[in-house]
């Protein structure tokens, strides 16, 4: 999934998304450490779907943060 996708979801939605791939994950290294799968490559590819929702999530908690100081200030 890409960024643009990712923005489209809300924070609650993104954190479900996070969970779930870092659970893939856990479960990608188990079976490259017991040798049952077939690519490493999806290894790679499930951690920069991990950062790319953890970005997306840290652009909202400064964008919320950010939209809270400008109410407060005028």
């Amino acid at each position: 999934m890409n960024a643009s996708e990712l923005r489209d979801l809300s924070v609650d939605e993104l954190r479900k998304r996070l969970e779930e791939e870092q659970e893939s994950l856990a479960n990608l290294r188990f079976r490259l450490a017991t040798s049952q799968l077939e690519s490493p490559l999806k290894v790679r590819l499930v951690r920069r779907d991990i950062a790319r929702i953890m970005t997306v999530l840290q652009e909202k908690k400064l964008n919320t943060k950010t939209a809270n100081a400008e109410v407060k200030t005028t």
